[in-house]
């Protein structure tokens, strides 16, 4: 079964997409990567989605409004990704605009963009909504790329950990059972990149900008502070607590210092999270991975801990959570759960989502014992 994965993350910069192949055989599900593309959200929606966001307030309409162009861009980006092979399905993570967690208790969760815009340009099932059955369980409703890494890094040696580094950073340790938010990777970065103006990319190009600044030993020290740090898995965060007002204190600094400050968080609480957990082996995907002065930091936080690209192990980095959404759909239509409930706190495993049916009857596979493992190849060409 061909399945479109597409997702957009807590950066809000686009959307990722993957065509995975699924063939199960003797308990270990093969998947190959036939597609992967990431489409930039039009600059103009970019904007008006960044207005919308907590802090800011807005109106139903506005929610409504962005929920259809959301919609339909991401039904343009997967009728670009699903050329000219086609696909059976597709799995939509949407553009998550709350997470609605007190304490440590995640009590809902808001993606938008309308999966009927997707259903109707490719004529195939879209499966969406994936987070909410989880925290109806008692979840956190993330990090559902847990399950992806579980399977993944199976049969690895040690302790291995999988690190994602998106606006936000999660890591799974299969060993442990544990998956959780560590806190932000890019989201802070980003936003003061944004609001000193540092950089018009609106992130920090290479790690240039965190490069040629000095870390703010007392301001970092203050930063790690956050009662979030302190929290024992599982738990999850987002732009809700790591938001651009988060910076308002500190935008008089120089750029290049904040910027680097911001960069030694993410590395120290990533680095924190993983030497808790004792694993030897951290396996890295994310926009975060392609930043070298945050890559640097981390390595030295983490001296005896081996670090890998998710490519070694046929994942690419920045189409590992497209991917980790093209399994969860493969997992829903076939009557399978596709969370742990150890690493999102949930009673039990369920299966996610609702199923928007395409342009003729649905008709499901028959259902198939879990897959002890995931193995990925990827096509010649796909980056």
């Amino acid at each position: 079964m061909k399945v479109l994965g597409l997702i957009s993350g807590t950066s809000h910069d686009g959307i990722d997409a993957a065509v995975v192949d699924f063939d199960l055989a003797d308990g270990v599900l093969h998947g190959h990567v036939t597609a992967a593309s990431s489409t930039p959200y039009d600059p103009a929606l970019r904007a008006r989605l960044r207005a919308a966001l907590p802090p800011a307030a807005t109106t139903l309409a506005e929610v409504c409004a962005l929920d259809t162009l959301i919609g339909q861009a991401f039904a343009d980006a997967a009728a670009a990704a699903a050329s000219p092979g086609g696909v059976d399905a597709a799995c939509s993570h949407g553009q998550t605009v709350y997470h609605w967690v007190e304490g440590t208790r995640a009590l809902g969760t808001l993606q938008i963009g309308q999966p009927a815009w997707i259903a109707e340009r490719l004529g195939v099932p879209v499966v969406s909504d994936v987070r909410i059955r989880d925290i109806t369980a008692s979840g956190q409703g993330a990090p559902l790329v847990s399950h992806l890494d579980t399977l993944l890094l199976a049969g690895l040696p040690g302790t291995p950990a999988a690190l994602n580094l998106g606006g936000i950073a999660n890591v799974t340790v299969p060993s442990r059972g544990l998956a959780w938010d560590t806190g932000p990777a890019n989201a802070l970065i980003d936003a003061a990149v944004v609001r000193t103006g540092a950089h018009p990319a609106g992130y920090d190009v290479d790690g240039a900008i965190a490069a040629r600044g000095r870390v703010d030993e007392r301001l970092l020290a203050d930063l790690l502070a956050e009662p979030y740090y302190r929290l024992p898995p599982p738990k999850t965060t987002g732009k809700e607590l790591f938001h651009d007002g988060y910076l308002e204190p500190h935008l008089g600094m120089e750029p290049a210092d904040l910027v680097a400050t911001l960069t030694a968080l993410t590395a120290r609480t990533v680095a924190d999270a993983v030497r808790g957990a004792g694993v030897d082996t951290l396996v890295v995907s994310g926009g975060g991975a392609a930043n070298p002065t945050l890559m640097a930091m981390l390595a030295a936080e983490l001296p005896g801990v081996r670090i890998l690209r998710s490519a070694e192990l046929g994942a690419p980095g920045d189409a590992k959570e497209a991917i980790a959404f093209a399994l969860i759909g493969w997992q829903t239509l076939h009557g399978l759960p596709a969370t742990l409930p150890s690493c999102t706190g949930a009673r039990g495993a369920r299966i996610l989502g609702t199923i928007t049916p395409g342009s003729g009857p649905l008709a499901l596979p028959a259902p198939v014992k879990p897959p002890s493992a995931l193995r990925l190849s990827v096509a010649e060409g796909v980056a």
